[in-house]
């Protein structure tokens, strides 16, 4: 029997082209969320996967479930290979992008091959590891049928609702009873293995107070005004946060930003109305519900000083912190012993100050890290910015450590 490592490596040299034809179809199919109509990038995406062999299950959402998220159409892809008796290991990619917004010099869809490098949106997050994870396991089963001797299941699960919060992705499958990984493997860049990430709280404030003539404000209410005062007190409150430390390498403090605001009835009008969105990273050491009711006491109480107004909050979001848990040691050491022999370099664990799908998994007692294609930080890819890219070599390199971590960790539960 030829060596397995051999073959991996030999089966991915040859279909680089292939993976960056796969790739480069996966970005030209807009999957923006919001409006989050996803359902035409996982019927593009399952047909991709077909034409490389595999099954493809669709799992469609109910659509109440689906508008209830604030999505249009949501529908998950499950691929299973299993290759014996053993532990099944999930990668877990989701497909929906952030919109592109303005200042790209090229088509967000396009995937210009620019300078070895793929430009569009999703081109690195997280569109790539749908080509990682996939030709990773073609490279697994071109080990098998070489006689390679593992045991155990890979599953690729593609989901569409990681922007919005992830509700009806991974923990929608685990709620169906339509898998069960014993690990996770989630999307992430490929010098670094994440293995803590924050939580996140969207909060939204609602501002009351009466209209009146601009000729006359006294007559009215102003609830603009009060708010004014509500994000002073929370820009404060911001401030303040620096002197918190998180103790997990990678994550520092609590943030702050409001990033919505409207109101108002016409320029002539005393504003009856304000309404504001507040994200509050969290970071592992903090509770949700307990940031959750300190920022409600501080717009509470500011609002108390202001007659005649009053406030309502609504939960948007509450994403937990990933954090470690047992098992994924497991992980960490098969990816670590690859990518050393693919990259050259000793690859660090960390957190990272984002949310992510991984806490999903890992909240079920599913050991989890993020690894994937990708640079090593995340403005390196723009990721979530114009110009949005991936190196392609990048991309490779992290499909072979992916395979060779997977053969590692199967070959041991043979």
């Amino acid at each position: 029997m030829a060596d397995p490592r051999a073959i991996i490596h030999e089966f991915l040299a040859a279909r680089r082209e292939d993976a960056t034809r796969f790739l480069a179809e996966l970005v030209r199919v807009p999957s923006d969320n919001p409006p989050g109509d996803c359902a035409p990038h996982a019927a593009r995406a399952a047909l991709l996967l077909e034409h490389l062999g595999f099954a493809v299950e669709r799992h469609p959402v109910p659509e109440a479930l689906v508008r209830a998220n604030g999505m249009a159409s949501c529908v998950n892809l499950l691929v299973r290979e299993r290759f014996g008796a053993g532990p099944t290991i999930a990668c877990n990619a989701h497909g929906d992008v952030v919109p592109p917004g303005e200042g790209w010099s090229a088509d967000p869809y396009g995937a210009e091959i620019r300078n070895g490098r793929v430009v569009g949106r999703g081109a690195a997050v997280s569109k790539s590891d749908f080509a990682t994870y996939a030709f990773a396991l073609l490279a697994l089963k071109a080990a098998v049928a070489a006689g390679a001797k593992l045991n155990g299941a890979v599953e690729l699960h593609f989901t569409y609702d990681e922007e919005v919060g992830g509700a009806i992705g991974p923990p929608w499958l685990l709620a169906q009873d339509l898998t069960r990984p014993d690990y996770a493997i989630s999307a992430g860049f490929g010098y670094a293995i994440t293995t803590a990430h924050n939580g996140c709280m969207h909060l939204e404030v609602e501002v009351r107070g009466k209209s009146g003539h601009a000729a006359e404000p006294a007559k009215g209410v102003d609830a603009l005004e009060a708010a004014t005062a509500m994000l002073a007190e929370l820009y404060a409150l911001r401030r303040g946060y620096a002197s918190i430390r998180s103790r997990t390498p990678g994550i520092h403090s609590p943030t702050l930003v409001v990033g919505l605001i409207e109101g108002g009835i016409n320029t002539n009008v005393v504003p009856d109305r304000v309404v504001f969105r507040l994200d509050r990273r969290i970071i592992p050491e903090e509770n949700g519900e307990e940031v959750e009711r300190a920022l409600g006491k501080v717009l509470h109480e500011s609002a108390a000083r202001w007659p005649g107004i009053t406030i309502s909050l609504r939960r948007i979001l509450l994403a937990t912190p990933f954090v470690p848990i047992a098992g994924q040691e497991k992980l960490i050491a098969a990816i670590q012993r690859n990518a050393k022999a693919v990259l050259g370099e000793d690859i660090p664990t960390r957190g990272v100050p984002l949310y992510t799908d991984a806490r999903h998994y890992s909240a079920a007692g599913i050991p989890t890290v993020l690894y994937g294609a990708g640079p090593r930080t995340l403005e390196e890819a723009n990721g979530h910015r114009a110009d949005e890219n991936l190196l392609l070599d990048d991309l490779h390199k992290a499909t072979e450590v992916v395979a060779l971590a997977l053969c590692d960790l199967l070959a041991a539960a043979a």
